[in-house]
């Protein structure tokens, strides 16, 4: 009965006497402009002490270490405790924040890039009658449209199809949906739409056309995850926060309490990762915001505490943007396992996921293959049998631990906390945990309530509805216009740094080299496929980037999106940060090697790289093994039964193609198993047969010789560029 009450209630929006003069339309704009006042009269009383410059990473620890004593020391620097010293900065609370790794390193990164309430669980609440359910889709909608006001740069509303292959799912997902919409009130970001299936193979071209019915169109916000963490963390900084990430807490701080005789948290032992160094933190108050490591931190507190943290883990793999349109994604609502799996146009790639399986907690987490098949045998179900999908076409792969809870206050300690918790220990230590990354927000503002009542600090109200993120002031639309006008940047550069940086990309544009070429004047890339700059590597120092892995992974998207391109860019980028930061021959060599470990197991290089072994199997019928033999003694003309760069050499300057030596080599090592420096006629076979049965794909080595083949029989010139950037 109260969750139908609830949902009268949501139906008649605004109510009373407006909604008659204004009508519903006038009414939403109406509160959305009084809303907006409201933010900019709160956000003009906020003192922003380093407005102008950032402080270095080392100006952040000497502060963390001089000062008496903090009113918040935050420990995790993911969304939520990111959120958590934001929140606590804007309220006049002298705030502090560590994080042992980098910012956004963990989970943070890791997600779907949704900002959404939640459709599915919009569906458990109506069809269970659970009103928690239904009051945290609500909140969730809420802050999905705080966040795309926020941070207008880094995120934006995103349509996403959901097809119907059956007639009476139609209607079922239409009411659904339209709930979505209702639920979501002034905060709704456009109107779900129904399409024929005409309509929906033009939107979606790529959709199994077989017994389609029709497709219904719904709205939910997309984010730059890492970038949007990082951004909330900066703007904690500039708000007066001192946040250091690479600082590890070793031990907690305790005192006697005068009155009650027990022990308080005081503060936290804290230790420079980078260094070594170890010093105190003191705070009247210390709050757990460490995802999946809540309960390492509470152990740390109390031995005896019991596990709330029930991680689970979910992979993500990214494919070539050609498997979706550019501007729609794809919901499955139903998988053959029952669970839910987007693909969604991101950074120009499609990402497809999740998957949710139980999962030890690791600062590491690896994405497994057996997940990654799942996600591509889900996609074909889905896909035109015109669309090969190919697991050679996996570009990146990477897990993210998702730190489901318990409530510790429960009688029932086994049952999942749906939403996030607030619990505070009997020393005083308050924790969050759980929850999802759209709330982070309110979750921090709900923590620092309860850290402000515990502690008895004395602190303003929450001021964070509406403050603007790092980067959004300045933002416009057409920013990047004025980035090509006055730098002389690329189209696509400028665009990029405009949707990374918002209003902070002219400061990025400022370090960009200048090319020496024509046009761009300046902007030289990383690597030729994607638009990061190498003045982008120097800004990420600025954003407290200290190791090769930040930038590819956090400050840049590089390692998600394409491992190869990204392996590729780890040598200049190590290069440019060495000269910045004064790192020896040894550091260098020891930051190459960390990154590329990073990409090797972390986003899914080794998996990658399996799919062609030394056991890999041949699975070739007579026909294909001649044909490929005949290419392979194009090259072999001797019959050495391998070929080298030499030999691949001799037959490219025979038809007027030159390529660098050293790109010869890396063309060469990704086919030779053995590492002997030649290919020898079995690992061509084997790479043929990857590449027949999908495993493999854009294989360098595979398309130079079948062009050079074709063009040995015309006798004419060809032209040989990089791929597209898979393996």
């Amino acid at each position: 009965m109260a969750f139908r009450k609830a949902l009268k209630r949501t139906v008649i929006i605004g109510g009373g006497s407006l909604a008659t003069v204004f009508g519903l339309s006038q009414l939403i704009e109406y509160k959305k402009t009084q809303a907006r006042l409201a933010h900019v009269a709160a956000e003009a009383e906020l003192r922003v002490p380093f407005a102008d410059e950032l402080p270095a990473r080392q100006a952040q620890l000497a502060a963390l270490q001089s000062t008496e004593e903090f009113d918040v020391l935050v420990v995790g620097g993911g969304a939520t405790g990111a959120g958590c010293a934001l929140d606590a900065v804007t309220r006049n609370l002298k705030t502090a924040l560590v994080e042992r790794d980098d910012f956004s390193s963990g989970t943070s990164s890791r997600s779907t890039k949704l900002i959404h309430g939640g459709v599915r669980y919009l569906q458990k609440a109506i069809m269970q009658l659970d009103y928690e359910q239904y009051m945290m889709v609500k909140e969730a909608l809420h802050e999905r449209a705080n966040l795309l006001e926020i941070a207008p740069h880094l995120s934006a509303p995103l349509p996403i199809m959901l097809p119907v292959y059956k007639w009476w799912q139609l209607p079922y997902y239409w009411a659904g949906i339209k709930m979505y919409d209702l639920v979501a009130g002034v905060h709704n970001l456009k109107n779900s739409y129904v399409l024929s299936k005409t309509k929906a193979l033009e939107h979606f071209p790529m959709l199994k056309k077989d017994k389609l019915v029709g497709a219904i169109v719904y709205y939910d916000g997309q984010h730059n995850d890492a970038r949007m963490n990082l951004a909330i963390a900066l703007s904690s900084a500039r708000y007066g926060a001192a946040i250091a990430n690479y600082t590890e807490v070793v031990r907690l701080l305790k005192r006697t309490d005068p009155l009650s005789g027990e022990e308080k948290v005081c503060g936290a032992r804290c230790r420079d990762v980078l260094t070594g160094k170890e010093f105190d933190v003191k705070a009247k108050c210390v709050i757990n915001a460490t995802g999946p490591f809540t309960d390492s931190l509470r152990k740390m507190d109390n031995q005896e505490t019991q596990n709330i943290c029930q991680p689970s883990a979910g992979v993500h793999i990214v494919i070539p943007g050609y498997y979706s349109p550019d501007n729609m994604g794809l919901l499955d609502p139903s998988t053959s396992d029952g669970r839910v799996i987007f693909f969604l146009p991101w950074e120009k790639m499609t990402i497809a996921g999740t998957t949710d399986s139980p999962t030890s907690v690791t600062a590491h987490p690896i994405p497994g293959e057996n997940d990654i098949n799942f996600i591509l045998r889900e996609i074909r179900n889905y896909l035109s049998p015109d669309v090969e999908v190919r697991r050679g076409d996996v570009l990146a792969a990477w897990s993210g631990i998702r730190p489901l809870v318990t409530d510790p206050s429960s009688k029932d300690t086994q049952s999942i906390c749906r939403n996030h918790i607030v619990s505070t220990s009997d020393s005083g230590m308050v924790t969050i945990a759980g929850g999802k990354w759209t709330t982070y927000r309110s979750m921090a503002e709900e923590t620092l309530d309860a850290a402000v009542k515990i502690h008895g600090l004395s602190a303003e109200p929450c001021k964070t509805v509406g403050l603007m993120l790092e980067g959004a002031k300045g933002w416009t639309p057409t920013l990047y216009i004025r980035l090509v006008q006055d730098y002389g940047l690329e189209n696509e550069v400028a665009q990029h740094l405009a949707s990374t940086y918002g209003g902070k990309a002219f400061d990025v544009a400022k370090m960009a080299q200048v090319t020496g070429q024509r046009w761009p004047i300046v902007g030289k890339r990383l690597v030729s496929e994607f638009p990061y700059i190498e003045g982008e590597v120097l800004y990420a120092i600025k954003e407290y980037a200290c190791t090769a892995t930040d930038v590819i992974a956090r400050r840049t998207r590089l390692g998600f999106l394409n491992v190869q391109a990204a392996d590729e860019a780890l040598p200049r980028i190590v290069q440019i940060m060495g000269k910045e930061l004064q790192w020896s021959e040894e550091q260098k060599t020891a930051e190459l090697e960390a990154a590329r470990k990073f990409l090797y197991l972390e986003m899914g290089y080794r998996s990658r790289s399996e799919q062609l072994t030394k056991t890999s199997e041949i699975n070739l019928d007579n026909q294909e093994v001649a044909r490929y033999k005949k290419r392979f003694h194009k090259f072999d003309k001797e019959s050495k039964g391998f070929i080298t760069t030499v030999d691949v050499q001799q037959v490219l300057e025979s038809i007027n193609v030159h390529i660098d030596e050293n790109a010869l080599h890396e063309i060469l090592n990704e086919v030779d198993l053995n590492k002997n420096g030649q290919v020898e006629i079995d690992e061509f076979m084997q790479l043929m047969s990857a590449v027949q049965k999908g495993q493999v794909s854009d294989s360098r080595l595979a398309i130079l010789m079948k062009t050079a083949e074709e063009t040995l029989n015309k006798r004419g010139p060809v032209t040989v560029d990089r791929s597209g950037g898979g393996f």
